[in-house]
């Protein structure tokens, strides 16, 4: 075989005939495929152990290393293709030396963020690993110079992309970036029942919906996730329950705008929230989304209420961006300056301490000295604890870029101005000395601490106590920063423990149905049931369907080119190279 096919593949199905044993065939009588041993001359070493040889291509015995990039959403679209490739037998490893694959999974936001992500494909190619693009970058943009000749997975198609990963090892490059869709109607994306490695066992993100309602002018993420498409409430309730199943005591709930949820299938987010917290057990939380004033406003009574919930962190981001209406008409961010106050005026009436997270950019085109200072005079007027500063950069493709430019010394100025202003102010020192309930779930970046969340989703660091992981507990509040508390645990407090179930082990895989895992251990050769098969016509003229257990649908990977002689090839390989005990 070729080392490298320079055909882009978009129909892997195309490639293999109907007598072929398929991926998730494989999957399931790897137990009892035995390589053959090679025979070498005498003179040279004989392999006699019974892993495959160094220079094997048998997919699903490769490292691989994932990179992720960006929002919460990404990362959840990290965690589920993270479970799939895991699930069908591949490594995932933290070296991205040892890989042999790199899944690099995009941010499309800053130019920054993409900078890091071209960065690492010049990287992973100068050490030459295989490579498997993902996310908002190579979807928005997938004929970029630099994307040339390599294998893209779309935000919408990551259930395939174990079928990706496959292609690529054996040297093809393909691309996946359809739209998934039922009856010409545009679905949110992969279902949510995957597979996944959480990268923390003890946090679920769930991402509601994905896409938007805006048009911002600055804004690359439309491009990428497209409108708004929202998830049923039965199979988001559903997935929180699986997730308190397995361990996991914290919910975190992610789309490009949690707010719009609902709004393209009939219902809305209280909706969904109520019926969430149903489902939420004891020493457990819930934490919502960014969600867009516009898309809250006429929820502002029931919201009060959701926020409110012992179980729901009384914790909202809502982005401002500007405190100024010419710039916001400019963004067309659909709100005023005034619908940003209304609603958190309501909700720090309503909603007693509850923490307001918010966003604002710097030097937007046309931004003038005098937008800028209504700005820092908004922020003045909340002492927002948590701000997320950025500096306008304009992203290709986009209105904004089209703009007349703040100048860059401007802009830097700016968001230096705005930085002083916020570190000017400490807004957790007068809680020092409170009594706080907290959930512990995460280690501090320097080891020192573990970090758990109060009611208001601010953050404490405690001791370093195994006992306390997952559990939430009280403490005393002894110190305070800008950006954290310290807390010593209370002797006589008592304990919650969200759930009697062990969560799962870093890297263990979530969802795995039942049939994944019986059908290892019962030496059959399972067959999947897909609940949508889709048939795909194959290059030889048989239809065909070849789908995962976790896939919804079948999806275009057509060949550009493929000689009847790879096929041969294949077809050899998996019958001339394998000996299958039936």
């Amino acid at each position: 075989m070729p080392a490298a096919c320079e055909s882009v593949l978009e129909d892997i199905e195309d490639i293999v005939s109907a007598e072929d044993l398929k991926p998730h065939d494989r999957q399931f009588v790897r137990k009892n495929v035995i390589p053959k041993v090679r025979k070498r001359n005498s003179h040279k070493n004989v392999q006699t152990d019974d892993e495959p040889p160094s220079d094997s291509i048998i997919p699903g015995v490769q490292k691989i290393w994932i990179r992720t990039w960006g929002c919460s959403h990404n990362n959840s679209d990290g965690e589920y293709m993270a479970g799939q490739l895991a699930a069908y037998g591949y490594t995932i490893t933290d070296n991205s030396a040892e890989a042999d694959l790199w899944l690099l999974n995009s941010c499309t936001v800053k130019n920054p963020a993409e900078d890091h992500f071209r960065n690492s494909i010049k990287k992973a190619q100068e050490g030459k690993k295989k490579v498997v693009l993902a996310g908002c970058v190579p979807q928005a943009q997938p004929r970029q110079e630099y994307l040339k000749g390599l294998s893209i997975i779309g935000v919408q198609q990551i259930d395939r992309v174990v079928e990706v990963v496959e292609e690529t090892i054996k040297g093809h490059s393909v691309r996946l970036l359809g739209q998934k869709k039922d009856n010409g109607k545009r679905l949110g994306g992969a279902r949510l029942d995957l597979p996944k490695i959480r990268k923390n066992p003890l946090i679920e993100i769930i991402s509601i919906n994905t896409g938007c309602l805006n048009a911002c002018t600055y804004c690359k993420t439309k491009h990428a996730r497209g409108d708004l498409a929202s998830y049923p409430v039965e199979e988001l309730v559903d997935r929180a329950k699986q997730s308190f199943q397995e361990g996991v005591c914290e919910i975190w709930l992610t789309s490009e705008d949690t707010g719009a949820y609902g709004r393209d299938i009939g219902t809305d987010l209280p909706t969904l929230l109520w019926k969430l917290v149903e489902v939420i057990p004891e020493g457990a939380m819930l934490r919502l989304g960014m969600t867009n004033p516009p898309y809250i406003l006429e929820h502002l009574e029931e919201m009060a209420k959701i926020l409110n919930h012992p179980r729901v962190y009384a914790f909202l981001h809502i982005p401002v961006q500007s405190a100024s209406d010419s710039v916001l008409m400019d963004m067309k961010r659909e709100y005023c300056v005034a619908d940003f106050k209304q609603v958190v005026d309501f909700l720090k009436e309503k909603v007693p301490g509850i923490t307001i997270a918010t966003d604002i950019i710097c030097g937007f085109p046309g931004e003038t000295d005098e937008d800028f200072q209504e700005t820092m005079k908004l922020v003045e007027l909340y002492r927002f604890p948590s701000l997320f500063i950025n500096q306008f950069y304009p992203r290709p493709g986009t209105p904004a870029a089209k703009m007349p430019q703040v100048p860059a010394a401007v802009k830097k100025q700016r968001t230096k101005d705005l930085s002083q202003l916020f570190h000017s102010y400490n807004p957790y020192d007068h809680k020092v000395g409170e009594r706080q309930r907290v959930l512990v779930t995460e280690e501090s970046f320097d080891s020192n601490y573990y970090v758990a969340h109060n009611p208001f989703y601010e953050q404490i660091l405690v001791p370093k106590d195994p006992l306390l992981m997952g559990k939430m507990v009280e403490v005393n509040i002894y110190e305070a920063g800008k950006h954290f508390m310290k807390g010593q645990p209370v002797s006589d407090a008592r304990v919650h423990t969200a759930s009697i179930t062990r969560p799962l082990a870093k890297g263990e895989v979530s969802g795995l149905t039942e049939e994944f895992r019986r059908a290892p251990q019962n030496g059959t050769n399972w067959k999947a049931q897909p609940s949508a098969e889709i048939p795909v016509k194959t290059r030889l003229g048989s239809w065909m369907a070849l789908q995962f257990p976790w896939q919804q649908e079948g999806g275009g990977l057509k060949i550009l080119s493929v000689s009847l002689a790879l096929l041969a090839v294949l077809v050899m390989f998996y019958y001339g190279g394998m000996k299958t005990e039936l």
